[in-house]
C-alpha cells in the first residue's frame, strides 16, 4: 500500500495519475452540451449505493472509469453558459492549477512550521485585500472556508467588543434579505432568538436607514446594546448593496460594530467600472469577502477582515504543543492565532496564482462583464410583457416572475413558476434558482459566467416560459 503515498519513489506514478484525471476532467468540460443531465436521484442512488467501499478497485485507472458513471457524466457543470441558478462561479485556470498545488503540498496554515512561506502569502494577500478596502493600516484577517464562518467570525468579534456581561442585551441589526448565517451566527453564539433586529429595505431591497436609525434609539431607550449593524454588499437574493456611508455613520452614532458582507459584492474591489458602488465599506470594522463568488476561484476561498488587527486576540488560544506564547514573543508569525480553524488548506495560494497570472484588472474585467449583461437581461424582463422584474440590478442578479396573460390566480401562477423551474432542471438544458418575494413565488438568474450572453438568457426565458404554459394548459384540462 506504500506505492500509493506521495513521495520521491512515487513521483512517476503521480504525474501519470493526475494527468489521466485532468485529461478526463477537461475532455467532460470540452464536451459538456448542458449545464446538467437531468439525472434523479432515484437513478443515481443505486449505482452509488451498489459500490462496496470495502473492496476497492487498485487502479486509479478503474476509478476514475467508475467516476464517470457516479459524478463526471452527471455532475452539474458551473463552466456552462446556461447554468443561471446559484452563486457559483466557473473558475479560472490559474486558480485551479494553485489547488493541484496546494493539495499536492498539503501545507496547513495554522502554524509557521506547517507552512512557511504559506504564512507569508496569506498574510500578503490579506494586506492586499485590505488595502483595496481602504480599511487602513492596522488592517489584518484571516482566511476563512466561506462565508458563513466569516460572519461568525466577525460578529464573535463584535459580540466581545461589546463588553458586557449580560448576552441577553445585545442587538444585531440586518436587513430583511441578509444572509441567514446572521441569525445563524447569532444562535451560536449564545445569544437569545430576539437578538437579529430585521430591517425593512426599500423598493431596491437596500436597508432602509431611517428604519434602522429608529431601531438603533430603541435599542438604546430599552436599555439594551446596539452590538452590530450587518450591511450587506450584494445579497444573496438580489444582488443590492445596503447604503454603507449612510450605515457608517449611524454605527458611529450608536457605537455600534459595522460589518459588511461583502461575500458577493467583493468583486467591485477589483471592478474597472464599478468601484464607488462600494463607496463607504472602507469605514466597516470588519467585512466578508468571498473569492470563491465574484472573483472566479474555486470553493473554498473567503476570508474575513477587520479594521483593527487587535480585535483578532477574541479569536486566539494558545496550545503548547502548537502556538506556545513564547512564539509571539519570538515573533514566529502563526496564522492559527486569527483563526477559528486549527488544521487549515492553503486556500490562498489559489488567489495569489491568479493574481499574479491575471492581475486584478483580469479579475476586475471578467466582474464587470457579468454586471453588464445583468443589465441586458433587465432590459430584456422589462421590455417583456410575459414577465415581471422585481429590481434593476446592482450587481449581477435577476429576480423574475412569468405573468400569463390568462390566469390572474396568484397561487396558480406561484405553481406555474415552480413547475417551470423543475422541468428546466429536470431537462438540462438550464438550471435557475428560485426565491419568494413577499409570498409569491420568483424565479431567479445569478449571472456569474461571462461566456453567458444575451442570446443565452432570451433563449431560457422562452423555455421558461414554455413550460409554464405546459403546466397551466394541463391544468385547465384537469379543471374541464
Amino acid at each position: 500500500m506504500r506505492s500509493h503515498l506521495l513521495n520521491d519513489t512515487t513521483a512517476e506514478q503521480y504525474r501519470r495519475s493526475v494527468t489521466d484525471g485532468v485529461e478526463r476532467v477537461a475532455a467532460r468540460i470540452a464536451t459538456t452540451e448542458r449545464p446538467f443531465t437531468g439525472v434523479t436521484v432515484d437513478a443515481l442512488a443505486p449505482a452509488i449505493d451498489a459500490i462496496d467501499l470495502d473492496k476497492p478497485l487498485h487502479d486509479t485507472a478503474a476509478v476514475l472509469d467508475e467516476l464517470e458513471d457516479v459524478y463526471l457524466r452527471d455532475a452539474v457543470y458551473f463552466h456552462h453558459p446556461r447554468y443561471l441558478a446559484h452563486l457559483n462561479c466557473p473558475v479560472v485556470i490559474p486558480a485551479v492549477l494553485g489547488e493541484a498545488v496546494l493539495s499536492a503540498v498539503n501545507s496547513s496554515l495554522d502554524t509557521w512550521d506547517q507552512s512557511a512561506g504559506g504564512t507569508l502569502i496569506e498574510r500578503k494577500l490579506i494586506d492586499w485585500t485590505t488595502e483595496r478596502i481602504g480599511l487602513g493600516p492596522a488592517a489584518d484577517g484571516v482566511f476563512t472556508s466561506g462565508g458563513t464562518q466569516s460572519n461568525l467570525q466577525a460578529l464573535l468579534l463584535a459580540r466581545e467588543e461589546a463588553k458586557t456581561d449580560t448576552l441577553a442585551k445585545l442587538r444585531i441589526f440586518a436587513s430583511e434579505v441578509s444572509h441567514f448565517s446572521v441569525k445563524k451566527s447569532a444562535k451560536l453564539l449564545g445569544l437569545g432568538q430576539d437578538s437579529v433586529v430585521s430591517i425593512p429595505v426599500d423598493h431596491d431591497k437596500r436597508m432602509q436607514t431611517v428604519a434602522l436609525a429608529r431601531e438603533l434609539e430603541r435599542c438604546k431607550q430599552d436599555g439594551l446594546v446596539p452590538m452590530a449593524v450587518v450591511a450587506t454588499a450584494g445579497t444573496t437574493d438580489f444582488g443590492s448593496i445596503d447604503p454603507l456611508p449612510e450605515i457608517a455613520e449611524l454605527c458611529e452614532q450608536f457605537a455600534a460594530w459595522m460589518h459588511v458582507d461583502a461575500a458577493y459584492g467583493c468583486g467591485l474591489l477589483a471592478s474597472l467600472k464599478h468601484r464607488d458602488r462600494l463607496n463607504g465599506i472602507e469605514r466597516a470594522d470588519s467585512v466578508t469577502v468571498d473569492y470563491h463568488k465574484s472573483f472566479f476561484q474555486p470553493v473554498s476561498s473567503s476570508a474575513v477582515l477587520v479594521r483593527d488587527a487587535a480585535t483578532l486576540r477574541h479569536a486566539t488560544y494558545h496550545a503548547e504543543y502548537l502556538n506556545p506564547r513564547r512564539m509571539v514573543e519570538e515573533r514566529i508569525p502563526n496564522q492559527v492565532d486569527k483563526s477559528l480553524q486549527t488544521t487549515r488548506r492553503f486556500d490562498a495560494l489559489k488567489l495569489w496564482m491568479t493574481l499574479r497570472t491575471m492581475g486584478a484588472d483580469g479579475i476586475g474585467q471578467l466582474f464587470d462583464e457579468v454586471c453588464e449583461l445583468a443589465r441586458e437581461g433587465w432590459k430584456l424582463l422589462a421590455a417583456d410583457p410575459r414577465f415581471d422584474v422585481v429590481v434593476e440590478p446592482s450587481l449581477s442578479t435577476l429576480v423574475f416572475r412569468y405573468i400569463p396573460a390568462s390566469v390572474t390566480d396568484p397561487a396558480e401562477i406561484d405553481r406555474a413558476n415552480l413547475y417551470a423551474r423543475k422541468a428546466l432542471f429536470a431537462s438540462g438544458d438550464a438550471i435557475v434558482a428560485g426565491t419568494k418575494v413577499g409570498a409569491r413565488h420568483y424565479l431567479k438568474f445569478t449571472l456569474l459566467n461571462p461566456e453567458t450572453q444575451a442570446s443565452d438568457i432570451a433563449a431560457v426565458l422562452d423555455l421558461i416560459a414554455g413550460h409554464a404554459e405546459q403546466y397551466l394548459g394541463e391544468s385547465l384540462d384537469r379543471a374541464s
